[in-house]
């Protein structure tokens, strides 16, 4: 009888094995569609780097239609956790940003867990963060902009393109290592924030490249640095000091892109995955429309799930603190 459940037992499992390598090998089907999940606006920066992956990957997977689906709000963790409730099988993934390492602070009582609900599947690029004020602002440099953000300490707001987005992250980390606490001014978007900005309805502005360049280049906005550790190349972004030259040492903060499946998505799908991720992260137009939006495409080990796994958890423990000092939650 034991014999007999033993043989049953191989039998089921051969068959569960066959079944997956069925699945995988066949992955993508040429008839289904693959969903990037952003929990973003559609056509903020976000989105852009997931249109412009989705275009990356398609050859490497076999000439696949990958699709954007924007699910936003709170913080980031709606999209998130639309994606621990699909499919774990490769056709519903996402492409998020550094609320990743910031929603279990950020977003209080979400319905998973960043370390453990989630296949990582690697790093895509980082995109650095540019300090702007309004195009009158008294001071002409960032050692300037320091002396007058002490001298109008109660006065100060600084706007940000909602709870839990890049831009008010940036405030928060900026106003930790200046010590000084400013109003914080909320837009439903960059887009909103940055026409406060250049009517002067606003004072301050910290936001990604993507977004600022254009602005820089045309004088719309004063710009005083960089949160990179070395100077930026771009024609627009030069000139710009870096945080560390400013006397802020150690003050660093790019906003890094990555993918991710559901928990459960077979290895063999995950490696196929990465495998495409890799080949569209050293495509020429990929890398060019990144530098064009003032990225850097990931070329280090962050690239592999494991490194991409280990980064964000350690960016949990950088802002964790940042955020509970703030007092303000995305929910």
């Amino acid at each position: 009888m034991k014999s007999i459940k033993r043989v049953l037992s191989l039998a089921a499992l051969a068959a569960a094995a066959t079944g997956v390598w069925a699945q995988t090998a066949s992955y993508p089907a040429p008839d289904k569609n693959i969903t990037i999940i952003v929990p973003f606006v559609a056509g903020g920066p976000t989105d852009r780097v997931a249109r412009d992956l989705a275009e990356a990957m398609r050859k490497p997977l076999g000439g696949a239609t990958i699709v954007i689906e924007n699910a936003l709000g709170a913080g980031g963790s709606i999209g998130a956790a639309k994606l621990t409730r699909s499919q774990p099988d490769g056709y519903t993934l996402m492409l998020h940003h550094i609320s990743m390492a910031t929603m279990p602070t950020l977003v209080r009582n979400i319905s998973f867990k960043v370390d453990s609900d989630f296949e990582y599947l690697g790093m895509i690029n980082d995109v650095p963060m540019t300090i702007i004020a309004r195009p009158n602002m008294e001071a002409n440099n960032f050692k300037d902009l320091v002396t007058w953000i002490n001298q109008n300490k109660d006065k100060i707001n600084i706007g940000n393109a909602g709870i839990g987005s890049a831009s008010h992250l940036c405030g928060l980390l900026l106003q930790n290592a200046l010590k000084v606490d400013m109003t914080t001014v909320p837009f439903s978007g960059t887009a909103p924030a940055l026409v406060s900005l250049i009517g002067g309805q606003i004072d301050l502005l910290c936001d990604q490249t993507t977004n600022t360049s254009a602005q820089i280049e045309g004088k719309k906005v004063k710009a005083y640095a960089v949160t990179t550790p070395k100077r930026l190349t771009t024609a627009a972004l030069k000139d710009l000091p870096t945080l560390d030259e400013v006397g802020l040492k150690g003050l660093q903060v790019t906003i890094f892109h990555g993918l991710y499946a559901p928990k459960g998505t077979p290895a063999a799908i995950q490696k196929r995955l990465n495998d495409a991720l890799k080949v569209a992260l050293k495509d020429p137009e990929f890398v060019k429309k990144q530098e064009g939006l003032g990225a850097v495409v990931v070329s280090d080990s962050r690239v592999e799930p494991a490194e991409h796994k280990k980064f964000v958890l350690s960016e949990i423990e950088k802002w964790s603190p940042i955020i509970k000092a703030a007092g303000v939650y995305a929910n």
